[in-house]
C-alpha cells in the first residue's frame, strides 16, 4: 500500500492528534532541544577519553576491539531483559550472540550493554511481589539507563515482552532519544489449552468443585513452554503497539520463539539498526521517529485490538518521556470512532496464535491504514513509512523477504475489517462522578452487564473479598469496592485473583461489578469493574468515604460512577484511614519507600518521574512570574 494511494485521515483522528500537538507544544520543543544538543554533545565512543574506551572495550575480543577502536563504524547497545523465569524472556538468552554475530558481519560491533529486571505478574498475582510490579517498570527505565549512560553505542537494541517492561525500556528509550532505537521480540509459546476450558476450570475451582491438582494440570497446559502467554494481555498488546508505532520489523510481533523466522528477523533487525545509526549513513533517532502521530497510533490500535487497560497508565508514563502530554479523554474520544477488529481471548475464544494465523498485523495496518484512522506517514524502524507494514515477513531460500499480506481476514470470528467489526467502538471509557474518575474496558462484557446499581461490600485487601465469597456473604447483587490499592497506598497491584470469584457470582444471575483504585489484568473479562480510579483512596479520594451498604451505580453506557448519597451527607463524611504498615515491608517492599511517595495519580502514568519537561516547564513558569513580580 501506497502513501500517496491512502485515504484521508479521519476527522477526529486528525482533530485529537493536534490537539495532543498542541496541549504538547512547549513540552516537546524542549525535549526535542534536549536530544539534539545530546546528539551535538556526541553520542558514542568518539567522544571519551582513552582511559574511557580502553575500559570499555577490555574484554572483547580482538577483532571487536580493533572495530571499536576506529570510529566509523557503529557499535549497537543491548538491553535485555532476560532471565529463565520468565517463559517470555527465557528464549531471550540467546538473542545477544546472534546479534553480535550479525553486527560483525556488517562491519560493525554489538555489546551486551546491561540487563533489566523482569517480573512475572503471572507468578506475583495475588501475591505481596505484586505490589512491587508497577514500580518495576520505572526501575527498568532507570536500569536501562544506567546500561546506556557508558555512551559507547551508536544504536540501542531493547530486548523485552511483557507488562511493565516494554513500557519501560520504551521510557528509556525516549530519555536515550538522540540514539536510533530497535524493539526485538520473542513472540508467543504455541497455542496450548484453549482459553475457555482454562477459565472453566478456574471458576471451578473457586467453588470448591475442582481440585488444586486440577487447577495446576490446567494451567500448566495452558503456560507450557517458552515464549509470551497466549492470551491478549498487556505483554501481547505491548507487542501491537510496538508495530503499531514503526518500533518493530513489520510483522515480527508474533512470531513464535525458536523458529527459523524467529532467528532471521533477529539478525535482520540487527542489521537494520546498524543501518539507522549515523555511521550506517541513514541516521533514525527515537526523537525522530517518535512523535503525537506515532503514541495516536498506539491507541488506536490498542482500542481495534481490545488491549489491556495496564496502557491507560503506561502510555501516559511513556509519551510524557517523549514530550507529549495524553490524558484518559483521548483514549475515550479515539474509542468512539475506532471499531473493535480483534476477537481474543479475553474478548473472545482464540488466542493470539489464532490472531497471527487470520492475518495477523499485517491485516490489521492494511484495515486501519485505508480506514484513516492512523498515521501512515511516520517514520520506521525498517527505514520505511508506516504503508509498508501491511507486508509480512517471508522465507525464501533462508533469505527474509516481505510480501503483501492477506487483503481478506481468514477467520472472521477472530479477526474482520472495518467493514464489519465486531463493534462499533473500542470498548474503553472513562467512567466520571462523586467517585472519581476511572477507566473501564467493556469489550469483553455483554451489554445486559454494563449497568449495575448496587450495595457496595467494601475490601481493603483482596484476600479478604476472598473470605467473604468463600462464607456466602457475596451470593447477591453487590459492588465490591476494593481500595486502598493504589500507587501510592501499596504499589498498585493488579486484581486479577478476583475475575473468578466475580465470574461465579454473576453466573450465578446476580449483578455484580468491581470498584477500585488499583489495577486488573490486561486478561480482565466478562465482569464490569471500574479501575484506576483516581484521586486514590490514600489520597484523599471519595473511595475512602464510601461505607458498606451504599448504594453505588456504575453505568459503562454513559460513563458514569455515583455513590447515590445525598450531598449534604457525602461532603459531611470523613475519609476512612487504612492501616497499610503491612503492605510496606517483606518481599523487598520497604526498598519502595520512596517510589510510593513519589507516585503521581493514576490518570498522569503512576510515575515516579515527575512529568520531565512538563515539570522543568512548570519550575521556569515560576521563575518568570517571580521576576515579574
Amino acid at each position: 500500500m501506497e502513501l500517496d494511494m491512502l485515504p484521508s485521515l479521519d476527522p477526529t483522528v486528525a482533530d485529537i492528534t493536534r490537539r495532543i500537538r498542541e496541549r504538547s507544544a512547549e513540552r516537546r520543543i524542549l525535549y526535542e532541544a534536549r536530544m539534539a544538543d545530546q546528539h551535538r554533545r556526541g553520542v558514542h565512543r568518539g567522544e571519551l577519553s582513552c582511559g574511557n574506551l580502553a575500559h570499555g572495550f577490555a574484554a572483547c575480543g580482538e577483532t571487536d576491539k580493533n572495530a571499536l577502536k576506529l570510529m566509523n563504524s557503529a557499535n549497537l547497545g543491548i538491553i535485555s531483559a532476560y532471565n529463565d523465569m520468565l517463559s517470555a524472556h527465557q528464549p531471550l538468552a540467546t538473542f545477544p550472540e546472534t546479534i553480535k554475530a550479525a553486527a560483525r558481519a556488517m562491519g560493525s560491533t554489538a555489546q551486551f550493554a546491561g540487563g533489566v529486571p523482569a517480573m512475572c505478574d503471572g507468578v506475583t498475582q495475588g501475591q505481596p511481589g505484586m505490589e512491587l510490579s508497577l514500580f518495576s517498570r520505572d526501575v527498568i527505565a532507570m536500569a536501562a539507563a544506567v546500561g546506556l549512560s557508558h555512551n559507547m553505542f551508536d544504536a540501542a537494541l531493547y530486548l523485552g515482552v511483557c507488562d511493565k517492561i516494554v513500557p519501560g525500556l520504551f521510557i528509556a528509550a525516549a530519555r536515550f532519544g538522540h540514539l536510533p532505537a530497535m524493539f526485538v521480540p520473542a513472540g508467543p509459546m504455541p497455542s496450548g489449552l484453549p482459553n475457555k476450558e482454562k477459565a472453566r476450570i478456574r471458576q471451578l475451582f473457586a467453588e470448591g468443585k475442582a481440585s488444586r491438582e486440577e487447577l495446576l494440570e490446567a494451567e500448566s497446559q495452558s503456560y507450557h513452554s517458552p515464549g509470551t502467554c497466549t492470551f491478549y494481555g498487556t505483554a501481547n498488546s505491548n507487542q501491537l503497539m510496538m508495530e503499531m508505532m514503526g518500533l518493530h520489523l513489520p510483522g515480527t510481533s508474533f512470531v513464535n520463539p525458536g523458529t527459523e523466522m524467529r532467528e532471521a528477523l533477529t539478525r535482520f533487525a540487527t542489521e537494520q539498526a546498524v543501518r539507522n545509526s549515523e555511521p550506517g549513513g541513514d541516521y533514525r533517532p527515537f526523537y525522530k521517529q517518535v512523535d503525537e502521530r506515532a503514541i495516536v497510533n498506539a491507541i488506536v490500535g490498542l482500542l481495534a485490538s481490545g488491549g489491556s487497560t495496564n496502557h491507560t497508565l503506561h502510555l501516559v508514563a511513556m509519551a510524557a518521556a517523549a514530550g507529549i502530554t495524553i490524558t484518559w479523554e483521548d483514549f475515550t474520544d479515539l474509542s468512539a470512532i475506532t471499531p473493535s477488529l480483534m476477537q481474543v481471548y479475553p474478548n473472545g475464544q482464540a488466542d493470539i496464535n489464532h490472531f497471527q494465523a487470520a492475518g495477523g498485523m499485517s491485516f490489521l495496518f492494511r484495515e486501519l491504514l485505508a480506514a484513516g484512522l492512523i498515521h501512515g506517514d511516520i517514520p520506521t524502524v525498517f527505514g520505511t513509512d508506516l504503508t509498508a507494514y501491511t507486508r509480512e515477513p517471508f522465507l525464501e531460500d533462508g533469505k527474509l523477504t516481505w510480501r503483501e499480506g492477506p487483503e481478506k481476514s481468514l477467520d472472521e470470528e477472530v479477526l474482520r475489517g472495518v467493514a464489519t467489526p465486531f463493534a462499533a467502538t473500542g470498548g474503553l471509557t472513562v467512567v466520571d462522578g462523586n467517585l472519581g474518575r476511572g477507566v473501564i474496558k467493556v469489550s469483553a462484557v455483554a451489554e445486559e452487564h454494563r449497568v449495575v446499581e448496587a450495595p457496595v461490600r467494601i475490601f481493603e485487601d483482596q484476600n479478604a473479598l476472598k473470605a467473604a465469597f468463600e462464607a456466602g456473604e457475596l451470593d447477591r447483587d453487590v459492588i465490591t469496592v476494593v481500595r486502598f490499592q493504589g500507587p501510592k497506598a501499596n504499589g498498585m497491584p493488579e486484581l486479577h485473583k478476583l475475575t473468578p470469584y466475580l465470574g461465579v457470582l454473576q453466573d450465578r444471575g446476580h449483578k455484580v461489578a468491581l470498584v477500585t483504585d488499583g489495577r486488573m489484568s490486561g486478561a480482565s473479562g466478562k465482569v464490569p469493574a471500574a479501575i484506576h480510579i483516581s484521586p486514590e483512596a490514600l489520597d484523599g479520594g471519595p473511595l475512602a468515604k464510601l461505607k458498606d451498604g451504599d448504594i453505588v451505580r456504575l453505568d459503562a453506557n454513559s460513563g458514569t460512577l455515583e455513590a447515590k448519597v445525598d450531598a449534604h451527607t457525602w461532603a459531611e463524611r470523613e475519609c476512612h484511614v487504612a492501616e497499610l504498615a503491612p503492605h510496606h515491608v517483606g518481599l523487598g517492599r520497604e526498598l519502595f519507600g520512596g517510589f510510593r511517595h513519589l507516585a503521581s495519580a493514576a490518570d498522569l502514568g503512576a510515575s515516579v518521574f515527575g512529568g520531565f519537561e512538563a515539570d522543568d516547564l512548570a519550575r521556569q513558569a515560576g521563575q518568570i512570574h517571580a521576576e515579574d513580580a
